[in-house]
This record gives C-alpha cells, sequence and structure tokens, in this order.
C-alpha cells in the first residue's frame, strides 16, 4: 500500500486469467493464452505440474494492481529457472556455511526455562538430520560456535549437491527465512512443516517478547517471514508429491 501523497509504482492487471498449461517440455503458466516469461525473458517451464498450479493462483488472486513482492512461489521459480544453474556451486557452500553455525545447535547458558524450550525444539531436530541425512551437529552452549565434524559438512554438502535446481532454490530460500540449515532441511524433506519450522526459528524472540513485551516492527517483520514459510512450504509439497 502506498503512502500518504505518494503514487503507487506497482503495474496494471494486464490479464484475465493465469493458466497451468501441460507442454512438450513439462509444465508452464499461461496468462490469458500468452506463456510467462522469466525476467531473462525465457519461459518459465517446469516439470512439476503442482507449482505451476501455485503460481497460477498467485496471478489469479491479484488485484487491479500487480504485488510481485509477494508473489513468492513465482519469484522462487524465477530464480530457480534464471539464476541457480549458473550460481549452484555458491548456493550448495551457503547451506554448509549456515550448518556451520547452525541456529539449532546454539542453547543458552541461562535462563534454564530458555534453554529447556531450545532443547525440546531443536534436540529433535538435530537427532533428525543425524539419523535420516547423516548430519550429526554438535550442540554448544554459549556465544562461541563449536567446530562441527568434517563427514558432517560433508554430508550436508552431499544432500545439497544431489538437489535439482528448484529443490536447491527453495533450501536456501528457506535458510534465510529461520537461520537455519537443519530447519530449512527439515522442510525440504517435508519432516515438518511451516508452522513448526516459524516456531523452532523464534524460540529466543518469542521468549525475549514474553520477558520484555513486544516490539511491533519485529512481530510485523515475522507475520511476513510467516507467509514466505508457508508459501515455501507449498512450494516444496508441491515439488514432493
Amino acid at each position: 500500500m502506498s503512502g500518504f501523497g505518494s503514487i503507487d509504482q506497482r503495474p496494471k492487471r494486464f490479464y484475465k486469467h493465469a493458466n497451468a498449461v501441460e507442454t512438450d517440455k513439462g509444465w508452464s503458466v499461461e496468462l490469458d493464452g500468452r506463456a510467462i516469461r522469466t525476467p531473462e525473458k525465457s519461459m518459465l517451464s517446469m516439470t512439476s505440474r503442482g507449482v505451476a498450479e501455485l503460481i497460477a493462483t498467485e496471478w489469479n488472486t491479484q488485484g487491479e494492481l500487480l504485488d510481485i513482492a509477494n508473489m513468492h512461489v513465482t519469484r522462487l521459480a524465477n530464480v530457480a529457472f534464471d539464476r541457480t544453474p549458473k550460481v549452484r556451486l555458491e548456493m550448495i557452500e551457503e547451506v554448509v556455511r549456515y550448518a556451520e553455525t547452525d541456529l539449532v545447535c546454539h542453547l543458552a547458558d541461562t535462563p534454564e526455562e530458555l534453554l529447556q524450550r531450545q532443547e525440546a525444539s531443536w534436540g529433535p531436530l538435530r537427532d533428525w538430520a543425524g539419523e535420516t541425512l547423516g548430519i550429526v551437529l554438535l550442540p554448544v552452549q554459549g556465544v562461541l560456535a563449536s567446530r562441527q565434524p568434517d563427514a558432517s559438512l560433508d554430508a550436508v554438502r552431499t544432500h545439497a549437491q544431489a538437489l535439482d535446481d528448484w529443490r536447491l532454490t527453495g533450501l536456501n530460500y528457506g535458510l534465510g527465512l529461520t537461520g537455519s540449515a537443519v530447519i530449512a532441511l527439515a522442510m525440504e524433506q517435508n519432516h515438518i512443516d511451516a508452522d513448526q519450522a516459524f516456531a523452532a526459528s523464534r524460540i529466543d524472540e518469542v521468549f525475549q517478547s514474553e520477558r520484555w513485551g513486544e516490539d511491533e516492527e519485529a512481530e510485523e517483520a515475522a507475520a511476513r517471514r510467516l507467509v514466505e514459510l508457508l508459501a515455501l512450504d507449498a512450494f516444496f509439497l508441491a515439488l514432493n508429491s
């Protein structure tokens, strides 16, 4: 929404209806019969019907002005198609970097209540990562990071390397939203949903707000992050169905 006296710069809606359409290359999305193109002017094509339908829904639910910034699945698809093939190695190493200092490994010294909340949420996630993906990460109390086993970081790298461009794009998006490779991996594997990921990523925030009161700007930012996590969850579900 524009502020008082400002001009809304969002583009006007230029189509009536969006459809997911099967093609000889998989699936695309058409606006009144014309295929959507990426920012680099390529025809957006995908193998997942579910993702194509999510994108079509985003375009169909727009009003008179297009809210491009909040079309999260469309943005993910554009990145997966245009950018990820060019920077796969960098994206893979970003997952490894998050794992090296993962949120779910940094436990509080005090108070005990916060430590208990962290372990109740993060302990099972660390266990799952170790048992399912061979990613055994060591927790530490305090601000100093513990060096993680090379074998575990190699397991992170191997898993990320095996992902296609679409899943790798979603995984990297999840890193920024949750601050954790483990939480993002659990979403990518459909082990946890958006609400669970959101709760796990905000344990410290929620604890502080309970003690000192809510910060309005922080809560608004958190609400926006939840919307993005819900879109990411739908994206992964569509890819994995």
